[in-house]
């Protein structure tokens, strides 16, 4: 059982670290950033997490991050509500909407941008993820995937939809590169949802809507809450309702250097995918788009891989 702070326990795998988010802008659109922060940088192979949204429009584009590259990692779109369309440098143009999913392998090097679509709802919702590629993937050829449906069940007190890796026996049909999780959860109003975890799984929960009680501590909203290896299950309940957000996996299995849009294993790689962003050398153009890209920023001291 936790301590009454919530921070740790005797039982191993017990413990629920909080990470609160903090306020940032991609380009005009403010978010809420969550992954990484200095106590935390990863959870399994996730290594970002930003959550925008919810907010409603009627003219302005809220979301338009203009093309800008990515080293090392899957780019994981999950949305609450509304629609938002990807374009990229292999050609692909896709649009995702509530219920499906967008996973794209950056791998060796990938360009890419991102758009609320010229027809939509006027909503806009989600997270935006990034999985760190393990050592033997790491420099595969960059690929997209979409999915406009994900699995769906019921679990006790509400229902899980998996849009990565597995849950409860169902598999999200886009490719994964590491044994791990991507679900959200839908707790019904006045009830109690229990999920078995893989014990050999980090795990974060993260409430973007609602209320919650995790483990019987109440849980703040755009707030991560960090498990370790070694848990078997998670209680969670709800007064009016809520949706979790869950990821997992295996702890990596070698530090990781994240820099910029980069997720790599020393700084000499990072040093040379800015240098080919900046010449145009690795990264080719995203079809589809005219105007300007992202420009690096400045290689300034870079962090040590941890």
């Amino acid at each position: 059982m936790t301590n009454g702070d919530g921070s740790g326990a005797s039982e191993t795998g017990a413990r629920l670290d909080v990470i609160p988010s903090r306020p940032t802008y991609l380009g005009a659109l403010a978010v809420r950033r969550v992954l990484p922060v200095r106590e935390r940088r990863t959870i399994g192979p996730w290594c970002f997490l930003d959550r925008y949204g919810p907010l409603t429009f009627s003219e302005a584009r809220p979301m338009d991050a203009l093309p800008h590259p990515h080293i090392g990692i899957q780019t994981v779109s999950w949305l609450l509500d509304g629609e938002l369309e990807h374009y990229d440098s292999l050609g692909y143009d896709s649009i995702v909407r509530a219920g499906g999913v967008n996973v794209m392998t950056a791998g060796r090097g990938i360009a890419h941008a991102e758009r609320t679509p010229a027809s939509n709802g006027g909503r806009l919702d989600g997270v935006q993820l990034w999985v760190a590629l393990p050592d033997a993937s790491r420099n595969v050829a960059p690929s997209f995937e979409h999915a406009a449906d994900v699995p769906r069940f019921d679990v006790p007190g509400g229902h899980a939809s998996v849009f990565i890796g597995a849950l409860a026996g169902a598999e999200s049909p886009v490719r994964r590169y590491s044994d791990m999780l991507g679900a959200e959860i839908r707790c019904h109003p006045e009830a109690s949802t229990g999920l078995d975890l893989d014990r050999g799984f980090e795990h974060g929960f993260f409430l973007a809507a609602g209320d919650a009680e995790i483990e019987g501590r109440p849980a703040g909203i755009n707030t991560l809450y960090f498990a370790p290896a070694g848990r078997a299950s998670i209680e969670i309940r709800s007064r009016e309702g809520a949706r979790i957000v869950v990821i997992g996996g295996r702890p990596l299995e070698s530090p990781i250097v994240i820099w910029w849009n980069f997720v790599a294993r020393d700084m000499e790689e990072i040093a040379a995918a800015r240098e080919a962003w900046e010449s145009g050398t690795r990264f080719d153009p995203v079809i589809g788009h005219e105007g300007p890209r992202v420009p690096a920023p400045p290689l300034s001291k870079l962090p040590a891989p941890r």
